[in-house]
């Protein structure tokens, strides 16, 4: 059955986000998401891994937003290669930084993790992974803002 939902997931995706730079984008912070995900499931300490969960719940509701601008400029131009439409390169600029950022949250997470089995909750890991979930944030508000101004 996840087969067939798989299926459907890349059939409505190819035909919202395309297959262009827009499906990149937004397939690049999908996986550093996950990745993030992935990297809770070793946390031993309770405390560092609410402190992560409660990160990782802020970045999830980051997804939404990112598909939305992805749409939006797939629908405003259409990409379907490697070439970046002119008139949105800062957007697709923003969401390229949005999803770096967020596969460097999870490189920081998983520092933090490591960090945790030591430290506990007083880890030092821990700001940085929540520095790092704040530009994640910030880049995504500009992805939107400079989308909203280009239309």
């Amino acid at each position: 059955m996840a087969f067939f939902a798989a299926a459907r997931q890349g059939r409505r995706d190819d035909a919202e986000l395309g297959t262009g730079v827009w499906r990149r984008a937004h397939d690049r912070f999908r996986r550093g998401l996950d990745r993030y995900h992935q990297i809770l499931e070793g946390v031993d300490d309770d405390d560092v891994y609410n402190e992560l969960a409660s990160l990782a719940n802020e970045l999830a509701q980051l997804l939404p937003r990112v598909r939305a601008v992805c749409v939006a400029a797939q629908a405003q131009s259409p990409s379907d290669g490697l070439d970046i439409p002119g008139a949105l390169l800062q957007v697709h600029r923003s969401l390229s930084r949005a999803g770096n950022a967020v596969a460097t949250t999870a490189e920081a997470a998983a520092m933090a993790r490591l960090d945790g089995e030591r430290w506990g909750i007083a880890s030092a890991g821990l700001e940085n992974v929540r520095r790092r979930a704040e530009v994640v944030a910030e880049d995504v508000v500009e992805a939107e803002r400079l989308l909203s101004g280009a239309s």
